[in-house]
């Protein structure tokens, strides 16, 4: 067999050495988001189905008989007092007039016993005119001042009358719908359209009646919809369960413009007693088959696996039991490609990105 010569085996030796030793490389350090475990109040939620509705709403009917002059378009805005619809007032308006004179005919009439009564005081007192004369003026100016007050009443019931020909807002709204057209004749009692209030908007819900124990006035609650989610604050739970559900009207105040009546919503309310738990955010919660787990980030700025196990939600939110302190803190994201030992780097950090 040739045997090669020595100077040719050199570049095959350094080629095999440098394959055996292993490969040496920096790997950047892996950039992550972070949140503190805290030590809060929480209580375990349940979830009910709720609907925006508005808490003022009405269907205004007409409250004299005539013919429609006009009546709001669909959609038009209007401020509380505001006309929203007009009857043919003709008739009414000539009843005010026909009883306005009649009022001032009787205070005219009134003025004379007046003017009289004093004249015939002055006689009586000189011994002139005869007390029965004086009598019968001061029964007369009395009749006279029921028949002014009549008179007076029936003008303001006459106003009253004239003055329901013109319907007004009970309050600022939007007309969203309308039953009668201009010229068509309407009755009293007959419905016009309906009006809703788009601001003063709440969140209804069915719920148990165990909601009674954990959920007042005033309380906060969470608020989903397709978009995000918001809260709310509890205007009212009422405390009377329908005979057939057992259910409890419940009421959640929204606020901002950006709520549709009739939109669907989840309303998450307390199903148990709110204790104190060390929590974290949602998002740092990993689940795999072999159980739960989170990365915190250690002084060294390495990631360190540490097995949890979950607990109470509530928000964002959720209570957690293992090796973790307050203050400690967990990657939120980016914890999908941490490996224990890992050097991370905190975005929002100085020289984060």
């Amino acid at each position: 067999m040739q045997i090669l010569p020595a100077i040719r085996c050199w570049p095959l030796a350094l080629l095999l050495a440098s394959l055996a030793l292993p490969v040496c490389a920096e790997y950047p350090a892996m950039p992550v988001r972070v949140a503190e475990a805290v030590r809060v109040t929480l209580a375990p939620e349940q979830w009910l189905a709720a609907t925006v509705v508005s808490r003022h709403e009405a269907e205004i009917a007409a409250e004299a008989n005539g013919r429609l002059l006009s009546v709001a378009e669909i959609g038009t805005e209007v401020a509380s007092g505001e006309v929203l619809a007009r009857i043919d007032d003709t008739f009414a308006q000539l009843k005010v007039d026909e009883l306005t004179a009649a009022a001032a005919r009787e205070e005219a009439s009134l003025q004379f016993l007046h003017s009289e009564m004093r004249r015939l005081t002055r006689l009586a007192k000189q011994n002139n005119t005869a007390q029965t004369q004086l009598d019968d003026v001061a029964s007369r100016q009395q009749a006279a001042v029921s028949e002014l007050n009549i008179a007076r009443t029936r003008l303001q019931e006459a106003q009253e009358q004239l003055r329901r020909h013109q319907l007004r807002a009970p309050f600022s709204g939007l007309v969203v719908e309308r039953r009668k057209r201009g010229g068509e004749w309407v009755g009293t009692g007959d419905t016009l359209l309906r009006l809703v209030d788009t601001r003063a908007l709440e969140a209804q819900a069915s719920a148990p009646l165990a909601a009674r124990r954990f959920v007042r006035p005033g309380d906060r609650l969470t608020v989903t919809f397709d978009d995000g989610a918001a809260s709310g604050r509890v205007r009212t739970l009422v405390p009377a369960a329908d005979a057939r559900s057992h259910r409890l009207d419940l009421r959640v105040t929204l606020s901002g413009d950006d709520w549709s009546i009739g939109q669907t919503l989840r309303v998450a309310i307390p199903r148990a007693a709110a204790s104190e738990v060390l929590a974290v955010p949602r998002d740092a919660l990993l689940l795999r088959g072999q159980g739960a787990a989170v990365f915190r980030i250690n002084a060294e700025s390495q990631a360190e696996r540490v097995t949890v196990t979950p607990g109470m939600a509530s928000g964002d939110l959720i209570a957690v039991s293992g090796d973790l302190q307050p203050g400690d803190r967990v990657v939120i994201r980016g914890g999908e490609r941490l490996r224990p030992g890992m050097a991370v780097q905190i975005l929002g950090d100085s020289g984060g990105k």
